[in-house]
């Protein structure tokens, strides 16, 4: 599952690393590099780390946006999901699965044990970025986007939205979608820009919505129900935050997973338009007559790099120039393929077998 080339350089604790990126990906590859003493900056342009683990703070509720909850099955993934679930990061949900149609609720339970942040999505990553950050030798910058790269004779040297200039590193890590890294790498390793414009993205639509009361009960349904997967041509997947381990005290508010084909075709449309569009899909599941609670407030985010179009046949990539490549794009879409794809790269650069 990876790229078989010359490694760059063999990294050294004198080495500097900078990785365009703080998701599960690059955090992964982060703290394999860093706990071996290589000096590790992570770059990322939002306010906190997570990329599509990220969470949405409201006044009134936490709602999970991106991915709701994880699976494992490979065995050094699910070791660490149980270091994590120990300190509390991590806890097994959802339980109450169902699944919807037009000829009613059943439940869906496969067997499989997922599980989600705790108390909301991020806290995972958070917990990943603060250990990370703990350690002397790795850094983390946030609210930096990184638009271009400049290869000195001293290394590269990083340019972010501001004017200001990063570096030089030894070698830069980027865990940002294909089109994002394709961007950055272009210029500099057209072996590595082909491999981004070979891995085409899907988009996806989620809405949210938080209300002053409960939703109204189902026949024969649990009260409490978790989740719902739908067959409904827009809808996906219904996930009720308020029933996440941690969030037993915030208000009735879920998230409205749009499937990948409806977000295509709707990629451009305003954020109202489809957060109603979502919601009304989400209240054609419910029985006849089901009256939604007041809402308190309601809306809905674009990801338009969700998730690779189709499974990756490398985990990760690098060239002899100090550039490299990781992230769910180059492995899978699952959460598990993240993880995986940083852990890896991280352990090629130093040489170690995966």
């Amino acid at each position: 599952m990876s790229e078989r080339l010359p490694v760059p350089l063999m990294l050294s604790d004198a080495h500097t690393v900078a990785i365009i990126g703080a998701g599960l990906s690059g955090l992964a590859c982060g703290h394999q590099l860093a706990s071996q003493g290589i000096n590790v900056t992570l770059f990322d342009k939002a306010r906190g780390p997570g990329g599509r683990m990220s969470s949405k703070q409201r006044p009134g509720a936490t709602l999970d946006l991106g991915a709701q909850a994880f699976t494992t099955r490979d065995k050094r993934f699910a070791e660490k999901v149980a270091e994590w679930q120990a300190v509390g990061c991590v806890a097994i949900w959802p339980t109450l699965r169902y699944q919807a149609s037009a000829s009613g609720w059943q439940t869906h339970n496969d067997d499989q044990l997922r599980y989600t942040g705790a108390p909301r999505m991020s806290a995972l990553t958070r917990y990943l970025a603060d250990t990370l950050s703990a350690l002397p030798n790795a850094a983390i910058t946030l609210e930096t986007h990184i638009t271009g790269l400049d290869k000195t004779a001293a290394g590269w040297k990083l340019h972010d939205s501001h004017g200001s200039i990063h570096g030089p590193f030894d070698l830069v890590v980027i865990s940002a979608p294909p089109p994002q890294a394709n961007t950055l790498l272009a210029a500099w390793e057209p072996t590595l820009a082909a491999a981004c414009e070979a891995k085409p993205q899907r988009g996806c639509w989620a809405g949210w919505a938080i209300f002053e009361e409960p939703l109204p009960t189902i026949e024969k349904v649990a009260s409490a129900w978790h989740t719902v997967h739908t067959h409904h041509p827009a809808l996906r997947l219904v996930s009720r935050n308020h029933t996440k381990p941690g969030r037993e005290l915030q208000p009735e508010s879920i998230s409205l997973l749009a499937q990948l084909d409806w977000s295509d075709n709707h990629i451009e449309s305003d954020n109202d338009t489809v957060a109603q569009q979502l919601l009304e899909a989400f209240m054609s599941l419910l029985p006849e007559q089901t009256a939604l609670p007041k809402i308190v407030e309601i809306g809905a985010h674009r990801w338009r790099y969700a998730q690779p179009a189709q499974a990756g046949q490398q985990s990760y990539l690098y060239s002899t120039r100090g550039l490299a490549l990781c992230g769910d794009s180059f492995r899978g879409s699952r959460v598990e393929d993240a993880w995986l794809s940083g852990d890896e790269l991280g352990r090629a650069l130093l040489g170690q077998s995966v």
